[in-house]
């Protein structure tokens, strides 16, 4: 008997997959990565895996590993995909596929199924982790699979199969849309929302905080600390990474922030419209660069600025194991280095305003940078650098001159 692993939320989708691969004859090993999914019984999970008749169930805990090993990173390069868009999701597939192929060998599997369908970009950032990690995986993705489509061509046929099999699943009427959660986000599609003429942020039911309209009248402050470009404190209490996400959660969710609209471009090819709400890192990325801007230097700033769309765009195509992608990660721990201090933001129904920033390493020379009379700045250095500077177009304007 051929054995695979399969990763496994317990929802419809995998639980009929489950189903269908021991009906091939797989042995399934089911493995839910708890990513800081809210509101689910874990325990139930395994319990339903088991008693489906997998071979082995379990949990792995990744939900540390995912902030600091993971999301951090990413905020550092204040990585965006496509402007707003912060990668929560994308994010999380390359850990989820490290964690199955490690898996694997302790089973003995040869296979690793899931459960993203054709269209979408879960498929790839799937298999081009875990290709990237062993060669030698057998990928199993049952949607692009004729047989398993033919078998299952709607929800009403996955839910018959569950009902058959006394297989629990709460799946017995369409909902408006799908979501993926996890610690750092939950994202909406599907739909309702590929409707563009219906307003997403009114359809969606968030979980993880208010709409700006219903947040306090007052604003809230929020201090966070930095060491190397790391979060490692909020108001002054020390937290994991895990800590620090969850707080900021909790801070920025109820003052209405990190909500996005948006329509995207998938790796496919098509474009699709997602609704996201990320409070805690939307948080982060605003404290973080308040940071940078007294630490980093403005050359090193701007060439990291210049590249950290090709490192979002990667992120969300799913190249995170890659040379490319590792010598882009040792770039940006050697920029981090000086991306220490402490950043005092007010927090108003969806709003980000600094009121203080302090950093050991800052730049900012207020003798330099006053407008007023005195300071160490010699204005006069300014003439021979604007000489040097126009010496190219004054040569221009005399062989080619333009017209005005």
């Amino acid at each position: 008997m051929s054995s695979c692993v399969l990763a496994y939320s317990g929802g419809l989708d995998t639980s009929v997959i489950l189903g269908w691969l021991m009906d091939e004859g797989y042995e399934v090993h089911a493995v839910y990565v708890d990513l800081g999914q809210p509101g689910e019984d874990r325990q139930q999970v395994l319990d339903k895996a088991n008693n489906a008749g997998a071979a082995s169930a379990r949990i792995v805990d990744v939900r540390e590993e995912l902030c600091r090993d993971y999301a951090f990173p990413v905020m550092q390069w204040q990585a965006k995909y496509e402007g707003p868009y912060l990668l929560g999701t994308s994010i999380a597939r390359p850990l989820i596929s490290k964690v199955m192929l490690q898996v694997a060998k302790e089973v003995g599997a040869t296979a690793y199924a899931h459960g993203a369908t054709g269209k979408g970009n879960d498929q790839c950032r799937f298999q081009l982790a875990a290709e990237a990690l062993e060669s030698g995986i057998t990928m199993i993705a049952p949607w692009r699979i004729q047989k398993f489509r033919d078998m299952f061509p709607g929800r009403t046929e996955l839910i018959k199969y569950c009902e058959d099999r006394g297989i629990p699943v709460k799946a017995s009427k369409a909902k408006p849309y799908s979501s993926d959660e996890n610690c750092l986000h939950i994202s909406y599609e599907a739909g309702e929302l590929e409707r563009l003429d219906v307003n997403g942020v009114d359809l969606v039911d968030f979980g993880m905080g208010v709409s700006p309209q219903e947040a306090p009248d007052e604003s809230e402050s929020v201090t966070i600390d930095f060491e190397s470009g790391v979060p490692v404190s909020v108001n002054g209490e020390k937290l994991s990474a895990l800590g620090v996400v969850e707080k900021l959660n909790e801070i920025g969710g109820r003052n209405g922030v990190g909500r996005i609209d948006m329509v995207e471009n998938r790796f496919v090819g098509m474009k699709s419209r997602g609704v996201y709400e990320s409070p805690g890192m939307t948080v982060l990325y605003e404290a973080h660069r308040y940071i940078e801007q007294l630490a980093m230097d403005r050359d090193l700033m701007h060439l990291r600025d210049r590249l950290a769309p090709e490192v979002a765009e990667m992120v969300y195509y799913g190249f995170w194991f890659c040379p490319k992608f590792d010598a882009l990660l040792a770039f940006n721990k050697e920029a981090q280095k000086v991306v220490t201090g402490s950043v005092t933001m007010e927090l108003y129904k969806g709003n980000m305003m600094v009121s203080n920033r302090t950093s050991p390493n800052s730049l900012y020379d207020e003798d330099i940078a006053t407008m007023e009379g005195g300071g160490s700045y010699n204005q006069d250095d300014a003439e021979g650098f604007l000489r040097i500077q126009g010496l190219p177009g004054r040569v221009q304007a005399k062989v080619n001159p333009r017209e005005y």
